[in-house]
């Protein structure tokens, strides 16, 4: 594997944060550095929770009048951050890979092309995804019933360093499309690019109030969910989502939990050995394995694993790796402390036996992890169990399909999973059995990009779904009204007075509506 030297690359003059309070406290900034480089390349003021409820109350203010129009309105209202988008490509995907190190194609397809597909989806789905939805009553049917979308009011959006744009945007789409205002807390790892991604909206037409962003660290975010928001999406680890579900449910807040992964790919004996080694390196490797749907464990059939152990070897060997600015194919790791973890990860796999097909022990203080391919794995590993959130590759050799779903299932996340073989119908027949809230059959990653499908998980991975129709719709009230299509009279025969000749009349009635059989109905 080559490694490209990392330069510095400049970088235009990053937006400005507007203070609601007028006196900075000393220490209350935050320094964004190139985690390629290590170069400074801005710099955000800590709100402080007062300054938080300040914004959290002029989003609500603006909120009225933007909640009081259409979903075609709103629509329309929001088309033009499409084109803004299209014309600011370049220059977002640089920022974003300057800021977060993924490269620049990973910054274009994984954020920027993500972003646009759900633009063009939901600009013309969200009108009839948010439509009344009328409820079929069996038996009252003098009665009508159906479901609508109320505005929750403002959403407070915390939002990851992993994908710093895709991520919150998707969120600040839904939570508009659907009529609310927004207030994003980014990862004090990455917030410039949370600037950028308003400024695009506002300069797209949108009401500045509509949609702010406020830069700090973890007490920020506990200060957006006390600031008495409508909802609250959370996208992080398990341990501080935890945290975030705590705090949301003292305060009654309904929240979006998406947190970790350990994404298994399970490999038949029938599988295209090609297209899946290819799948199984972008899928570990993209975005430096930063990824929480990231293929983070691979259970392969033992009677294909040299081939497939021999074909992943090679590919990931001629992966380039360096300045994510550059024509290369991995970049850095976002936050470096990571490198931590991983060099826990692979040590203990190191000694309880794991072969280094590629790659091997990052340095401490490494900004850049090599792509890593370990064999010889098994469950009594830590990579096996914990989320590395890293470019590792850990392969388990297994008898057959049942072994793969059983080790598959061994852990207590269940974010997406990865099906690998040459008849789909066999494929999903174990896809259907994985503790997962996406698997995909011959193919990582990907869903996320289909605007129209849930993003979702189960056990620790989180609860609620972004995306999707059901994603737009959790950004609303759903309230219930039924009404009378026609009267029967003056009163109902089970309202007051109560008599022996009705409560007779029911019990006969009840018999006859739920009874067995036609003597059972008639008796």
């Amino acid at each position: 594997m080559t490694t490209n030297t990392v330069e510095s690359t400049p970088q235009a003059a990053p937006p400005r944060v507007e203070r609601v309070a007028a006196e900075p406290q000393a220490g209350d900034e935050i320094v964004v550095h190139n985690p390629a480089t290590g170069d400074v390349i801005g710099k955000v003021p800590v709100l402080s929770p007062a300054e938080v409820v300040a914004l959290v109350e002029r989003a609500r203010k603006a909120q009225k009048a933007w909640g009081a129009l259409t979903v075609e309105q709103r629509c329309n209202r929001l088309a033009p951050v499409k084109g803004l988008l299209l014309e600011r490509l370049d220059d977002l995907a640089e920022a974003i890979s300057r800021e977060n190190g993924k490269t620049l194609q990973e910054a274009m397809t994984m954020e920027l092309m993500v972003a646009l597909e759900l633009l063009q989806a939901y600009l013309k789905r969200a009108p009839e995804a948010l439509a009344p939805r009328k409820l079929p009553i069996r038996l009252a049917k003098h009665r009508g019933s159906y479901l609508h979308y109320v505005p929750k009011g403002v959403i407070g959006i915390i939002s990851p360093w992993n994908f710093p744009f895709s991520i919150p945007f998707g969120e600040v789409l839904f939570g508009l499309l659907a009529g609310n205002a927004v207030v994003i807390k980014p990862s004090e790892v990455t917030p410039l690019i949370a600037l950028r991604l308003r400024e695009l909206f506002v300069d797209a037409g949108i009401d500045p109030e509509l949609l702010h962003v406020a830069t700090g660290r973890g007490a920020t975010g506990g200060a957006l969910i006390e600031a008495g928001v409508g909802h609250i999406c959370f996208t992080g680890s398990v341990a501080t989502g935890r945290r975030v579900g705590e705090a949301c449910g003292r305060a009654l807040i309904p929240c979006t939990l998406e947190l970790g992964g350990k994404a298994a790919a399970i490999v038949c004996a029938d599988a295209n050995l090609n297209r899946t080694a290819q799948a199984l390196c972008w899928g570990a490797f993209g975005n430096h394995g930063q990824v929480c749907a990231s293929v983070e464990r691979v259970y392969v059939d033992e009677r294909v694993f040299p081939e497939l152990r021999d074909r992943v070897v090679a590919i990931t060997r001629k992966l380039r790796q360096g300045n994510p600015m550059d024509d290369v194919d991995v970049g850095a790791l976002t936050f470096p402390p990571q490198a931590d973890k991983i060099r826990a990860l692979l040590q203990d796999a190191k000694d309880k036996g794991a072969v280094f097909e590629t790659g091997g022990i990052p340095e401490p203080g490494a900004r850049f992890v090599a792509p890593t391919v370990l064999s010889n794995v098994h469950h009594g590993m830590r990579v096996m169990r914990e989320e590395s959130f890293g470019p590792l590759m850990p392969i388990q050799v297994v008898k057959d399909e049942a072994e793969a779903i059983r080790h598959a299932n061994d852990s207590d996340l269940g974010l997406l999973g990865y099906v690998f073989s040459s008849d789909t119908e066999r494929a999903r027949h174990i896809a259907e059995q994985m503790q997962a809230g996406t698997v995909m059959v011959n193919d990582v990653l990907a869903s996320y990009s289909m605007a129209e499908t849930p993003w979702q998980g189960l056990k620790a991975s989180g609860i609620g779904r972004t995306h999707s129709d059901d994603g737009l719709r959790d950004m609303c009230e759903c309230r219930h009204v039924n009404y009378d299509r026609f009267s029967l009279g003056d009163r109902e025969l089970w309202w007051y007075p109560y008599s022996p000749k009705t409560r007779g009349l029911f019990k006969r009635l009840m018999r006859f509506l739920y009874g067995s059989g036609l003597t059972g109905r008639l008796g």
